[in-house]
Order: C-alpha cells, then structure tokens, then sequence
C-alpha cells in the first residue's frame, strides 16, 4: 500500500512545481479585480439592468453593499427604511404585463437591494414581485437569469423580506415587468 502512495504523491508535487516553471504566456490571465461598485453574478460578471432602471426606480431598488463583517439578515439588508416603504407597491398596476408565477430561493445576500433573477425576465428592466401566500409585493429591478421558463429563481435577501417571504425555503412568487 504504501509503495503505491509514494509514486502517486511525488507525481502530484511533480505536477505542482511544473505548474509553476509554466511560462507566462501559457498561464491563463488573471481576472482584473471587478469594481466595488458593480454587483456581481455567480460568474464574477458585472450584473445588467441598473443602466435599464428609471432613476425614481434605481432609487428604491438599490443599496449600498453589506459590511463584510455582515453575519446576519439585518446586517445585510442594507436597504433603508424609506426604501422599504416606497417599495412596497400596492397589486396591479394598469401598465405592468404578468410574466409567470416561479419558485424564488434566496440569491447572494451580498448583493444588495431590491431584485429577482428569474428565467421568466428576458430584458432587464423593473418590475413588481407578488407573494400570493401573504398578499404583499415589491417594486424590484427584474434581472435575466439563463434556464427554462419553469425554473427557479434567486430573489434579493430585501426583497424575501418585505414580502414576508421565509429566506430558508422556497416560496411561490409571482412576477410583473412595468
């Protein structure tokens, strides 16, 4: 048994050290460090639809980032009392179109404001979100999220909380683009 582990260990660190004997040019590029202003996805990537949002929207849907020291909900929800308010929308508007009902999970709780990333959105833009178990919805900016039509989405920590959503499970929503 240990006859085999020896060979096998000393390939590993054969590798490892090769690894950093590689010239330059073959070692794949660091990624420039994202700006701290621009949230990002799953990816690292930049997220869209800020630039999409009408400003009196951008107001109420975005917030400064959490603390890194942030641990809990109220830590990372750094959306004002004011933002809150306005957010809270009252059920169909005249001028909103329905894109579906999907199954929300809690996304980044980094990533702050009011939002959801749904495969039901194929623009970025605003809209509303409505929690049909507690009657309550939210103005959020609607962000595209690739996958069917029938799959998930990950809805801001802000957003679960005005609408009375529990943050540990899934809840049915239902979403409206303006």
């Amino acid at each position: 048994m240990i006859r085999c582990v020896y060979p096998v260990a000393l390939c590993g660190l054969f590798a490892v050290s090769a690894c950093a004997q590689m010239p330059a040019f073959l070692r794949p590029a660091a990624a420039p460090p994202p700006e701290a202003s621009a949230p990002l996805d799953a990816t690292g990537l930049a997220q869209p639809g800020e630039a999409a949002l009408p400003e009196s929207v951008r107001e109420v849907v975005s917030a400064p980032p959490p603390p890194r020291a942030a641990r809990t909900a109220e830590q990372f929800d750094t959306t004002t009392p004011e933002q809150r308010a306005a957010a809270r929308t009252t059920p169909a508007d005249a001028g909103e179109t329905r894109l579906g009902e999907t199954v929300g999970a809690l996304g980044d709780p980094t990533q702050p404001g009011f939002w959801i990333k749904s495969p039901l959105v194929k623009t970025a833009g605003s809209g509303r979100l409505e929690n049909p178990s507690t009657g309550k919805s939210a103005v959020v900016e609607l962000i595209p999220l690739d996958g069917p039509a029938s799959g998930g989405s990950q809805v801001s920590l802000a957003a679960l909380r005005l609408l009375d959503a529990p943050i540990t499970d899934l809840t049915t929503l239902i979403v409206f683009a303006d």
